[in-house]
């Protein structure tokens, strides 16, 4: 099985997104790590901001797994803003932290979106597509999923465990 890692990038620690992260979570054994928890500041082409939580924890992923689920709710289109910063930052694995980008080759990644609407925008997945492209990494799968009084309905742990099968 594949060593893995879900990377919560949600306002909310325990929202929905949390609810189907966890499910997927429980199922394959993998760590949440929430980025509310940590401290990461926007890109910064002078890279001033080498002391917040970003270069320990992009260390702490590439040393210690070979896949990455990235969880996000769709705020307004797109992927959260804390998930966008954070991707955004990976810049610094081009410029200042080579050797650690060096390792994001030949990682895998997929994406657990979490809404209101049960589908998604055409477009949603394709700056993590392109990215995954970008650094060399391998794309493998996707999920939307939503919550219906404040559960996840049969339908959409369904899904997650299409999806699980999918990554494994």
């Amino acid at each position: 099985m594949k060593k893995g890692i879900i990377i919560l990038g949600s306002s909310n620690s325990n929202g929905d997104t949390y609810k189907a992260a966890s499910f997927v979570s429980q199922q394959m054994n993998y760590s949440i790590i929430d980025l509310k928890t940590k401290n990461i500041s926007e890109f910064d082409y002078e890279f001033k901001n080498r002391d917040d939580d970003f270069h320990p924890l992009i260390r702490e992923i590439v040393n210690q797994y070979d896949f990455i689920i990235f969880a996000t709710p769709v705020y307004w289109y797109t992927m959260s803003g804390i998930l966008k910063t954070f991707l955004d930052r990976i810049s610094d694995c081009l410029k200042i932290e080579k050797e650690t980008g060096r390792k994001l080759r030949g990682m895998e990644m997929a994406v657990l979106s979490c809404g209101s609407d049960k589908q998604l925008k055409n477009g949603f997945h394709m700056p993590f597509v392109e990215t995954s492209k970008y650094l060399g990494m391998k794309y493998i799968a996707d999920v939307h999923c939503w919550v219906e009084n404040d559960t996840l309905p049969d339908v959409v742990e369904t899904k997650l465990k299409d999806f699980i099968n999918q990554i494994q």
